[in-house]
């Protein structure tokens, strides 16, 4: 756990990389927020606020008597969410660097080819 981070959002993030990656399927369920609480040490109302903040954006839905479950559909979702606040956080500022550096969009883009070739 990350301390500047507030815990719920964690949980959130973790099973939406759980999601993401297919560690999580879709139609599974998901551990449940006391499983949670017990694995970080934490209070089961917390957890339970991480995996609120999913079912409020469509991502899990809840089984009355059996848990919560990942929707179809979701890891779609999640994609898009992740690519537009990588859009956002990355290519905008990005973008905006290179305006003030005077890096015309080809000299951006060869720099990104260069990068990809690093990896």
């Amino acid at each position: 756990m990350d301390d500047s981070r507030p815990i719920f959002v964690q949980i959130a993030e973790k099973i939406e990389n759980d999601i993401i990656d297919g560690t999580l399927p879709e139609e599974t369920q998901v551990p449940s927020t006391n499983q949670f609480a017990a694995f970080y040490q934490i209070n089961p109302a917390t957890a339970a606020k991480g995996v609120n903040v999913l079912v409020d954006d469509g991502i899990l839905y809840k089984k009355r008597g059996i848990g919560m479950f990942i929707k179809e559909g979701a890891r779609a979702v999640l994609i898009e969410k992740r690519k537009e606040q990588f859009y956002e956080q990355y290519v905008l500022s990005m973008v905006r660097e290179a305006k003030k550096l005077g890096i015309t969009q080809d000299q951006l883009a060869d720099m990104i080819r260069r990068g990809e070739n690093k990896e």
